[in-house]
Protein backbone atom coordinates (compact mmCIF):
# COMPACT_ATOMS: atom_id res chain seq x y z
CA UNK A 1 0.00 0.00 0.00
CA UNK A 2 1.39 3.32 -1.06
CA UNK A 3 2.19 5.94 1.88
CA UNK A 4 0.50 8.87 2.05
CA UNK A 5 2.34 12.08 1.83
CA UNK A 6 1.87 15.17 4.72
CA UNK A 7 4.02 18.57 4.40
CA UNK A 8 4.91 20.84 7.44
CA UNK A 9 5.70 24.26 6.10
CA UNK A 10 7.67 26.06 9.16
CA UNK A 11 6.82 29.53 8.64
CA UNK A 12 7.80 31.00 11.92
CA UNK A 13 11.08 33.04 11.12
CA UNK A 14 11.30 36.57 11.67
CA UNK A 15 12.84 39.18 8.74
CA UNK A 16 15.18 40.46 11.26
CA UNK A 17 18.75 39.55 9.01
CA UNK A 18 17.21 40.76 6.01
CA UNK A 19 16.46 44.01 7.77
CA UNK A 20 12.21 43.45 7.30
CA UNK A 21 9.14 44.93 9.16
CA UNK A 22 7.73 41.40 8.17
CA UNK A 23 8.78 37.96 8.33
CA UNK A 24 10.76 37.06 5.55
CA UNK A 25 8.62 34.38 3.95
CA UNK A 26 5.87 37.28 3.74
CA UNK A 27 7.96 39.19 1.37
CA UNK A 28 6.76 39.45 -2.04
CA UNK A 29 9.25 38.69 -4.48
CA UNK A 30 7.84 39.49 -8.79
CA UNK A 31 4.16 40.51 -6.64
CA UNK A 32 3.64 37.17 -4.65
CA UNK A 33 4.58 36.77 -0.88
CA UNK A 34 7.65 33.89 -0.88
CA UNK A 35 5.76 31.48 1.13
CA UNK A 36 2.86 31.01 -1.89
CA UNK A 37 6.10 29.96 -4.02
CA UNK A 38 6.79 27.30 -1.65
CA UNK A 39 3.35 25.99 -1.15
CA UNK A 40 2.88 25.98 -4.79
CA UNK A 41 6.07 24.04 -5.20
CA UNK A 42 4.25 20.89 -3.01
CA UNK A 43 0.98 21.13 -4.60
CA UNK A 44 2.99 20.84 -8.28
CA UNK A 45 4.28 17.82 -6.93
CA UNK A 46 1.70 16.52 -5.60
CA UNK A 47 -1.71 18.27 -5.93
CA UNK A 48 -3.22 15.88 -2.97
CA UNK A 49 -0.48 16.56 -0.30
CA UNK A 50 -1.75 17.35 2.75
CA UNK A 51 -0.04 20.27 4.03
CA UNK A 52 -0.22 22.14 7.48
CA UNK A 53 1.74 25.91 7.79
CA UNK A 54 3.44 26.71 10.91
CA UNK A 55 2.68 30.47 11.90
CA UNK A 56 3.15 33.06 14.32
CA UNK A 57 -0.10 34.28 16.14
CA UNK A 58 0.69 37.82 14.78
CA UNK A 59 0.78 36.50 11.30
CA UNK A 60 -1.96 33.71 11.46
CA UNK A 61 -5.01 36.02 9.87
CA UNK A 62 -2.28 37.54 6.90
CA UNK A 63 -1.41 33.95 6.61
CA UNK A 64 -5.11 32.72 6.42
CA UNK A 65 -5.81 35.82 3.39
CA UNK A 66 -3.29 34.18 1.48
CA UNK A 67 -4.24 31.52 1.41
CA UNK A 68 -7.52 31.96 0.91
CA UNK A 69 -6.52 34.22 -2.24
CA UNK A 70 -3.88 31.17 -3.65
CA UNK A 71 -5.59 28.07 -2.33
CA UNK A 72 -8.76 28.16 -1.94
CA UNK A 73 -9.91 24.58 -3.13
CA UNK A 74 -6.99 23.13 -1.14
CA UNK A 75 -7.48 21.91 2.15
CA UNK A 76 -4.12 23.05 4.30
CA UNK A 77 -4.70 23.46 8.08
CA UNK A 78 -2.68 25.92 10.11
CA UNK A 79 -1.40 25.96 13.53
CA UNK A 80 0.31 28.54 15.88
CA UNK A 81 4.32 27.86 16.48
CA UNK A 82 6.24 27.38 19.76
CA UNK A 83 8.86 29.47 20.75
CA UNK A 84 11.78 27.43 19.01
CA UNK A 85 11.39 25.92 15.46
CA UNK A 86 11.92 22.73 17.44
CA UNK A 87 8.83 23.38 19.26
CA UNK A 88 7.10 24.63 15.93
CA UNK A 89 8.06 21.30 13.90
CA UNK A 90 6.09 19.38 16.97
CA UNK A 91 3.21 21.32 16.85
CA UNK A 92 2.70 20.50 13.32
CA UNK A 93 3.35 16.80 13.84
CA UNK A 94 0.49 16.87 16.35
CA UNK A 95 -1.70 17.01 13.02
CA UNK A 96 -0.08 14.60 10.91
CA UNK A 97 -1.30 10.95 11.31
CA UNK A 98 1.18 8.29 12.01
CA UNK A 99 0.33 5.11 10.09
CA UNK A 100 1.05 5.35 7.12
CA UNK A 101 2.43 8.29 6.65
CA UNK A 102 5.54 10.17 4.93
CA UNK A 103 5.82 13.39 6.92
CA UNK A 104 8.21 16.31 4.75
CA UNK A 105 9.36 19.37 7.09
CA UNK A 106 10.15 22.55 5.06
CA UNK A 107 10.98 25.50 5.64
CA UNK A 108 8.79 28.32 4.14
CA UNK A 109 11.77 30.93 3.10
CA UNK A 110 13.14 27.73 0.85
CA UNK A 111 10.85 28.91 -2.37
CA UNK A 112 13.37 27.80 -5.13
CA UNK A 113 13.13 24.15 -3.98
CA UNK A 114 12.86 22.10 -7.12
CA UNK A 115 10.11 19.65 -7.37
CA UNK A 116 12.51 16.86 -8.73
CA UNK A 117 14.26 17.10 -5.06
CA UNK A 118 10.52 17.20 -3.09
CA UNK A 119 10.14 13.72 -5.46
CA UNK A 120 13.75 12.60 -4.67
CA UNK A 121 13.10 13.09 -0.87
CA UNK A 122 9.89 11.56 -0.32
CA UNK A 123 10.34 8.41 -2.30
CA UNK A 124 13.64 8.00 -0.37
CA UNK A 125 12.25 8.02 2.35
CA UNK A 126 9.31 5.52 1.52
CA UNK A 127 11.30 3.15 1.20
CA UNK A 128 14.53 3.77 3.65
CA UNK A 129 12.44 5.97 6.41
CA UNK A 130 13.57 9.19 6.22
CA UNK A 131 15.58 11.21 3.88
CA UNK A 132 17.20 14.91 3.98
CA UNK A 133 18.19 16.71 0.48
CA UNK A 134 22.32 17.84 0.34
CA UNK A 135 24.42 19.64 -1.55
CA UNK A 136 27.96 19.62 -2.19
CA UNK A 137 30.51 21.83 -0.30
CA UNK A 138 32.29 24.50 -2.83
CA UNK A 139 34.23 26.42 -0.85
CA UNK A 140 37.27 25.61 0.69
CA UNK A 141 36.75 24.77 4.77
CA UNK A 142 38.83 25.33 7.75
CA UNK A 143 38.69 24.27 11.09
CA UNK A 144 39.16 26.24 14.34
CA UNK A 145 40.28 24.70 17.54
CA UNK A 146 41.88 25.62 20.45
CA UNK A 147 42.85 29.19 19.19
CA UNK A 148 44.36 27.70 15.88
CA UNK A 149 43.04 26.69 12.01
CA UNK A 150 43.31 24.12 9.47
CA UNK A 151 41.96 22.94 6.81
CA UNK A 152 39.62 20.31 6.28
CA UNK A 153 38.43 18.00 2.93
CA UNK A 154 35.45 19.61 2.00
CA UNK A 155 34.58 16.59 0.66
CA UNK A 156 33.65 14.88 3.97
CA UNK A 157 30.60 17.60 4.16
CA UNK A 158 27.69 18.20 2.88
CA UNK A 159 25.22 21.05 3.10
CA UNK A 160 21.67 20.51 4.32
CA UNK A 161 18.52 21.54 3.13
CA UNK A 162 14.74 20.91 3.16
CA UNK A 163 12.39 19.17 2.73
CA UNK A 164 13.49 16.86 5.16
CA UNK A 165 11.12 13.34 5.24
CA UNK A 166 10.59 11.07 7.42
CA UNK A 167 8.12 7.96 8.24
CA UNK A 168 5.63 9.70 10.55
CA UNK A 169 5.26 7.64 13.82
CA UNK A 170 9.57 7.48 13.99
CA UNK A 171 9.63 11.01 13.84
CA UNK A 172 6.31 11.58 16.11
CA UNK A 173 8.28 9.62 18.77
CA UNK A 174 11.78 11.36 18.10
CA UNK A 175 9.96 15.08 19.15
CA UNK A 176 8.61 13.51 21.93
CA UNK A 177 12.47 14.28 23.40
CA UNK A 178 13.57 17.06 25.57
CA UNK A 179 15.00 19.96 23.34
CA UNK A 180 18.64 20.23 22.73
CA UNK A 181 20.58 22.53 21.47
CA UNK A 182 22.27 19.69 19.09
CA UNK A 183 19.51 19.26 17.42
CA UNK A 184 20.43 21.92 14.52
CA UNK A 185 17.68 20.16 12.00
CA UNK A 186 14.64 17.68 11.93
CA UNK A 187 17.31 15.21 10.83
CA UNK A 188 19.43 15.69 14.12
CA UNK A 189 16.25 14.71 16.55
CA UNK A 190 15.84 11.64 14.58
CA UNK A 191 19.27 10.48 14.56
CA UNK A 192 19.74 11.29 18.52
CA UNK A 193 16.74 8.14 18.91
CA UNK A 194 19.57 5.99 16.58
CA UNK A 195 18.29 5.75 13.26
CA UNK A 196 20.72 6.29 10.28
CA UNK A 197 19.93 9.08 8.18
CA UNK A 198 19.64 8.64 4.45
CA UNK A 199 21.20 11.51 2.22
CA UNK A 200 19.71 12.42 -1.75
CA UNK A 201 20.82 15.11 -3.79
CA UNK A 202 19.57 18.71 -3.32
CA UNK A 203 19.30 21.68 -5.72
CA UNK A 204 21.56 24.44 -5.86
CA UNK A 205 19.04 26.93 -5.94
CA UNK A 206 17.19 25.70 -2.98
CA UNK A 207 19.02 27.95 -0.69
CA UNK A 208 17.07 29.80 2.51
CA UNK A 209 16.32 32.85 2.30
CA UNK A 210 18.11 34.88 4.55
CA UNK A 211 19.99 37.76 3.21
CA UNK A 212 18.98 41.03 1.24
CA UNK A 213 21.27 39.50 -1.56
CA UNK A 214 19.16 36.59 -1.45
CA UNK A 215 16.22 38.61 -2.24
CA UNK A 216 17.98 39.51 -5.54
CA UNK A 217 18.33 35.74 -6.96
CA UNK A 218 15.11 34.48 -5.97
CA UNK A 219 13.74 37.80 -8.22
CA UNK A 220 15.52 36.83 -11.03
CA UNK A 221 14.93 32.56 -10.16
CA UNK A 222 10.76 33.16 -9.20
CA UNK A 223 10.31 34.69 -12.73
Amino acid sequence: MLSQEYIIIVAGGSGKRIKSNIPKQFIEVNGKSLIVYTIEKFFNYNPDIGMCVVVHQDHLQHLNDLLQKYFPDKKISTTLGGETRFNSVKKGLELVEPDNTIVGIHDAARPMVSVETIQRCFETAAQKGNAIPVINVTESLRIIENNTNKSVNRNNYKVIQTPQCFNASAIKKAFEQDYSSLFTDDASVLEKTGEKIFLVDGNVENIKITHETDLILAQHLLK
